[in-house]
């Protein structure tokens, strides 16, 4: 199978073998508009022609976009960082490369790659929450996951947990991104003290830093008090934060997980763990589509590319042993 992970900046692709295992992982710039489609479908024939070099049949492939994603129909209603609206993804991936493609959205297929393989392996219950420039959710209740009417379900980062608070980019007042996300962190750091920073930075300056200490409590407290609320209308076991924000280490967890204790005052709260598939989890969740997609049952464990393999063959070809 073929795998690719959208992003706003680069795609992230890889070869995923029907036994689990990744070969020829690479990135390609990802482009805007009809530019983006054409950057994909070019990036699927590459990694196509490097696992026929390898030896290994491609039955199809997966590729998951953030976005407004209608996974029954192929199509990606919205997409701002693309500068997307009512593309039907899906039909044109197919017609361009000549394969069966399995579309999805980027953080629920990162959800269910997860579940799978990661972080909230055999839980019916948990929820994933990406925290990079922006902030999102997989929801996964009951082994399933949550959707919604408009294919938008998940839109953590818009939910407005400041009362007034600063503009959104959304257009919203007091969006937790806004707070508790590497982008609104850098900018309220900015905004305050006059010097640009990113967010690890900010956190670097904890402690002896009085800006940075304010702007990270605002973090928290945004940040715990959506999760309160996920909390208290999913009742997830398990709450998996991933992404770059997640860096900050014990800085977030220690005191995150404090505050949710002492919010959700009647019930425990749910244990916090840091993804374990990090920034492959998407690619990984592409994989896991265009298996389905062909009716195959997908692995137990996903190995990396640095993990020695054997290869399934091509039709009338030996089978190929490489150190990948």
């Amino acid at each position: 199978m073929l795998a690719v992970d959208v992003g706003g900046s680069s795609l992230k692709g890889a070869v995923v073998t029907a036994a689990g295992h990744t070969l020829a992982p690479s990135t390609r710039p990802t482009g805007t508009g009809a530019a983006a489609v054409e950057a994909i479908t070019r990036f699927l024939l590459e990694l196509a022609d490097q696992a026929r070099a390898m030896g290994v049949r491609v039955a199809g492939a997966g590729v998951v976009t953030p976005g407004t994603v209608d996974e029954g129909a192929g199509n990606v209603g919205y997409a701002s960082n693309l500068e997307w609206r009512d593309v039907p993804l899906r039909d044109l991936l197919s017609a361009g490369t000549g394969l069966p493609v399995a579309t999805g959205h980027d953080v629920r297929a990162a959800g269910l790659a997860e579940q799978l393989f990661g972080a909230a392996r055999g839980i019916d219950d948990f929820v994933l929450i990406p925290i990079g420039t922006g902030v999102a959710a997989a929801l996964r209740t009951s082994g399933h996951g949550v959707v919604g009417a408009t294919g938008a379900a998940g839109e953590l980062g818009h939910i407005p947990v400041v009362l007034d608070g600063e503009r959104c980019p959304c257009g919203q007042r007091g969006c937790l991104e806004v707070y508790a996300s590497g982008g609104g962190v850098a900018r309220r750091y900015a905004a305050r003290t006059g010097v640009p920073s990113r967010a690890q930075d900010v956190v670097a300056r904890l402690g002896h830093d009085t800006a940075a200490d304010e702007v990270w409590q605002d973090a928290l407290a945004a940040l715990s008090s959506g999760l309160t609320t996920l909390t208290l209308l999913l009742d997830p076991q398990v709450i998996v934060l991933g992404g770059g924000f997640t860096a900050a280490g014990d800085a977030l967890l220690v005191p995150l997980r404090q505050r949710l204790t002492e919010q959700l005052t009647w019930r425990p709260s749910p244990e916090v763990r840091l993804s374990q598939l990090g920034t492959d989890a998407g690619r990984s969740g592409a994989a896991v589509l265009a298996m389905r997609q062909q009716g195959i049952t997908p692995p137990p464990e996903l190995q990396s590319a640095t993990t020695s393999a054997v290869v399934e063959p091509a039709s009338g070809r030996p089978a190929l042993r490489t150190h990948v």
